[in-house]
């Protein structure tokens, strides 16, 4: 009698585990589709890619489980983002959510705050999780261990570099390239490639070219820190009493001052486009906007060849850079709806499905299958040597590379733009000053005259606001 029972405890169970909760219960008709609204942020030259790869799991996963992805709304970043906040706060006229949205983490968050997110763990095992980029499954869980967004397609920073002025210059100085690992090679290249401008113009003192820009000082510093071992921000504010923080200070700051490296308030791809600079560090996603052709000043140009390489280190430090870009997000709604968006996502973001999205675009695939022998294949595809670059450096770092999950909280957007634009003015400033003082001074001298107290005075303003 007690084996009976046994047995029937153990049926029952087995029964219970085989049915399942959640997503392994969910039944779906084909014969009686469900809609699902999709919001994204990919538009531009993204807009056509996103309809053919919406279109084909229509026509093929879609139809065989009954699933259709309805795109309702195609909006910039900011807009979407203004959208659903709007939406989550449920304010007049604001449209209603939908079932799927691409977000970034500050946004989902406000969502799920409000308990609008379903925690997509539900809708994958852990062995299928395992198969994702462990950093960017880690920047969509929100709130503890749920996952609120899933990777679909991110970004980090590279080194874009204009090959064929670079190869003149280092041809006629012995610069070269393997200096450009380094933010001190980078440094060191800079005061190079300006004292070698200077001299085509013996008429005119002191004309020398930029080199270099960080897109984001932010960014630079960010990772310079982490780069060297220590937080960049601490506490929800910056890490200014850090030994690392001179040192990241005086890689920016000194060659901006001395006209070597850009202090611009655009992307570093505007000066690229005219050679007032050779290289940069930016988003992978801003490759496409990167010119075959430069233009110079005289409305001279020529066409360039753009090199692509792995982010740069400070010397002694470890290899890390950022990582960046949203992913997909769901809206919290029936079981059945969840699971229908956890197929797309898993569709979506399948290697081969995924490397295809991500190889026209500019941002990295999200599984480490893709960044394997199906990107190896694909790359012998693409026939953009932009893209092609960009994603054989990509291999490089994602085997290399730590990627760094930026700080979240509620004062980060404004942290950042204080401190990009207070770094510039003063960077600005003391380069006008050294210009005027230069005129009757040694570069030595002046740089020493026009800087004295200004690290202080940069720290000092920044706590007060």
């Amino acid at each position: 009698m007690k084996k009976s029972i046994s047995m029937v405890t153990v049926l029952i169970l087995l029964f219970l585990l085989s049915a399942g909760c959640g997503s392994n219960s969910v039944k779906l008709n084909p014969k009686n589709p469900i809609t699902l609204t999709l919001w994204h942020n990919y538009g531009g030259q993204l807009k056509a890619t996103m309809d053919d790869m919406v279109d084909e799991f229509n026509d093929t996963v879609g139809a065989e489980k009954g699933i259709i992805i309805n795109v309702t709304s195609i909006s910039g970043s900011a807009t979407l983002h203004e959208k659903l906040t709007m939406s989550a706060n449920d304010e007049p006229g604001a449209p209603s959510l939908p079932d799927i949205t691409t977000a970034y983490p500050k946004t989902a968050l406000i969502l799920a705050e409000k308990g609008l997110l379903a925690d997509l763990n539900e809708q994958f095992t852990p062995q299928e999780l395992s198969a994702y980029i462990p950093e960017f499954l880690e920047e969509g869980r929100l709130g503890g261990d749920h996952l609120y967004v899933f990777p679909t397609a991110k970004s980090t920073e590279v080194l874009f570099l204009n090959k064929t002025l670079f190869d003149r210059f280092a041809r006629d100085t012995g610069a070269k390239i393997e200096d450009l690992q380094t933010f001190e090679g980078i440094i060191k290249t800079s005061a190079l490639y300006y004292d070698w401008t200077d001299k085509q113009t013996p008429a005119i003192a002191n004309d020398g070219k930029m080199f270099f820009m960080p897109d984001s000082l932010f960014n630079f510093s960010l990772i310079g820190y982490k780069q060297l071992g220590d937080e960049f921000i601490k506490n929800g504010a910056i890490n200014f009493t850090s030994p690392q923080y001179p040192r990241v200070w005086e890689c920016y700051y000194k060659p901006a001052v001395l006209g070597q490296v850009a202090i611009y308030n655009g992307y570093a791809t505007d000066l690229a486009k005219t050679g007032d600079i050779l290289c940069s560090t930016g988003s992978t996603a801003g490759v496409s906007f990167f010119s075959s052709m430069v233009t110079y000043a005289d409305n001279t140009s020529e066409p360039i060849e753009l090199d692509i390489l792995p982010y740069p280190v400070f010397e002694g430090g470890k290899k890390v850079a950022i990582q960046r870009g949203g992913g997909m997000s769901v809206i919290k709604s029936t079981k059945e709806k969840e699971y229908a968006a956890g197929i797309f996502l898993k569709w979506f973001t399948n290697p081969e499905n995924n490397l295809r999205f991500v190889s026209s675009t500019g941002y990295l695939p999200v599984t480490e299958a893709a960044f394997g022998e199906i990107m190896s294949q694909e790359i012998k595809n693409i026939t953009d040597e932009r893209i092609k670059k960009l994603l054989k450096t990509s291999r490089i770092m994602q085997k290399e590379y730590e990627f760094y999950i930026p700080p979240l909280f509620d004062d980060i957007d404004e942290i950042q733009q204080q401190y990009e634009s207070q770094l510039k003015d003063i960077a600005a400033q003391s380069r006008n000053s050294y210009t005027g003082v230069l005129k009757n001074s040694d570069s030595v001298g002046a740089y020493k005259t026009v800087v004295n107290g200004k690290y202080d005075d940069f720290i000092d303003k920044f706590s007060i606001k």
